[in-house]
């Protein structure tokens, strides 16, 4: 047990740095990405007003209408990523710091017990060679070694069972609020993409006035040509797609 115990100790704290400096930087990552959606998506609402003041009073208010719904979007995206950085990245990089903090405190243990081991063998040794009329001394002090060996053997375990407990709460916390945060923003982002589709969808060709196209004129003819057919079977409106 004195050999495999420091052993099984450091295994547990070398797995939870690797793992946990991994999660940090994936979510920082992932943090960063959300952020550059965002600022693409603020990008898009910008071109999308830009369009709508060139286009035509009905097309102008239903483009304007969905680029707000878009901007609210991204005021929940904005909400998500300072949630994610307070929530999930800031407690990863500070969990970095109670590990090195936990090797430290291992290897103060580990390093007084095995003082303690040696002083025990020396005392062992040395009763053994004692005469007599020392031998009493000797024996009180082996059994002092014994003790002080045993504690720091058991504040040992008392430090690595406290962090795997404490390990086990904070993935759990971390890895909670990251699910909720994710749903709330998806949550509401699905409340304004259903009103933003709604509202599109209520904008038909209907609202746009259909125009005529003139063809020509040739001899003995003074009528103006049938409307060209365009989208949505309307006639005389283009169509917005190429031919497959």
């Amino acid at each position: 047990l004195n050999t495999i115990l420091p052993l099984i100790m450091e295994n547990t704290v070398t797995n939870a740095e690797k793992y946990f400096g991994q999660f940090c930087t994936l979510m920082a990552s992932y943090t960063r990405k959300t952020a550059k959606l965002r600022d693409k998506s603020d990008l898009l609402v910008k071109q999308l007003i830009d369009y709508a003041n060139s286009e035509n009073p009905e097309l102008r208010s239903a483009m304007k209408n969905f680029a707000e719904e878009l901007a609210k979007v991204q005021d929940y995206r904005q909400a998500e990523v300072e949630r994610l950085e307070t929530k999930v990245v800031e407690p990863l990089k500070l969990y970095g710091i109670r590990l090195k903090q936990t090797r430290t405190d291992i290897k103060r243990f580990n390093n007084a017990r095995n003082n303690e081991i040696k002083q025990l063998e020396k005392l062992e040794k040395l009763r053994q060679k004692a005469p007599s009329d020392r031998h009493a001394i000797a024996e009180s002090n082996v059994h002092k070694a014994s003790v002080d060996a045993s504690r720091s053997t058991q504040q040992l375990e008392e430090t690595i069972n406290e962090f795997q407990k404490q390990k086990l709460k904070d993935i759990q916390r971390i890895f909670s609020d990251f699910i909720t945060i994710e749903m709330v923003f998806h949550t509401k982002a699905l409340e304004v993409y259903s009103s933003a589709f709604q509202n599109l969808d209520a904008y038909t060709c209907s609202a746009i006035r259909p125009f005529t196209v003139w063809a020509p004129r040739t001899s003995g003819t003074t009528s103006p040509s049938a409307p060209q057919s365009g989208s949505c079977g309307r006639p005389g409106v283009p169509s917005w797609r190429s031919p497959a």
